[in-house]
């Protein structure tokens, strides 16, 4: 959804996992200081007047939020985003062997399946309070049939 929109407004995009996580292999998985992601973040959206910032990061996108003109939340049931877990590509970049694969797949699917029993910046109760805090034009998206969210406003 991210992509798209900005390939149709010709705006620029930001992973908050590009500057969240290291990305050299012996720090795979390690995430990076938080006050260099902010720092990244900050330089973004000073260069930046329109953007899409896609992400779970509480932390970070409540620093975006102020200059925020529209907030989407995707929110799918739990087997959707794990059925997505599956098709990432970054986590296959991210190792050097299948079993190095197959060990951080089944850890990023055993944290979904906890996304909304936990309590920190990645969970529902994190996210929904930032959804619903927000004062400007928002939607939740919550399935994703044929390949599409749809739309619950």
């Amino acid at each position: 959804m991210a992509r798209e929109v900005c390939e149709r407004c010709r705006i620029p995009h930001l992973d908050l996992d590009d500057i969240a996580w290291a990305v050299d292999i012996e720090d795979v998985g390690k995430r990076l200081p938080l006050q260099d992601s902010q720092a990244a973040l900050d330089d973004f959206l000073q260069k930046h007047n329109q953007w899409v910032i896609e992400g779970c990061y509480g932390d970070l996108i409540e620093r975006a939020v102020p200059l925020c003109t529209e907030l989407r939340f995707l929110n799918p049931d739990i087997e959707t985003c794990v059925a997505n877990s599956h098709t990432r590509q970054r986590e296959r970049e991210m190792v050097r062997s299948q079993a190095e694969y197959e060990k951080l797949i089944n850890d990023l699917i055993a944290w979904v399946r906890q996304y909304e029993t936990r309590d920190d910046e990645f969970s529902l109760a994190r996210h929904r309070a930032i959804f619903d805090s927000f004062t400007g034009q928002k939607r939740e998206f919550t399935e994703f049939p044929e390949g599409r969210a749809s739309q619950k406003q």
